[in-house]
């Protein structure tokens, strides 16, 4: 009788440390597949750990580069304003080149395609 309860402790140990391991090797795994499969997906974990030691610094434009900017977005506006009136005009309806170089523009929409819209449309 006094064998049993120590073969019961025996087991109930064995059969923890088993799950123990179980548990640690599944862990392991995932690791591993995920290192070897989806390397990329761990690059962006990695640049913010290594930057984490690093001050934070911004970038700092030139006031010109920054004003130059400022100004074609001007432009980019004034010029998307201007392609909207002349596709809201009527009197663009009846204008065939204007009606011609709108659809290319609205097909393939780029800098020869806006100047003529501009030219062409009023």
């Amino acid at each position: 009788m006094s064998d049993r309860p120590l073969s019961l402790f025996k087991l109930s140990v064995a059969i923890a440390f088993g799950v123990w391991l179980g548990f640690v090797a599944i862990v392991l795994s995932t690791w591993l597949a995920s290192r070897y499969l989806f390397p990329q997906s761990l690059a962006p974990v990695a640049q913010a750990v290594q930057q984490l030691g690093k001050p934070a610094v911004a970038p700092v434009e030139p006031p010109n580069r920054m004003f130059e900017q400022y100004q074609q977005n001007l432009q980019k506006q004034e010029q998307q304003q201007a392609l909207d009136q002349a596709r809201s005009n009527a009197r663009n309806l009846s204008n065939p080149k204007c009606q011609f170089w709108l659809q290319q523009d609205q097909n393939a929409p780029n800098e020869k395609t806006r100047a003529n819209v501009l030219q062409f449309c009023d």
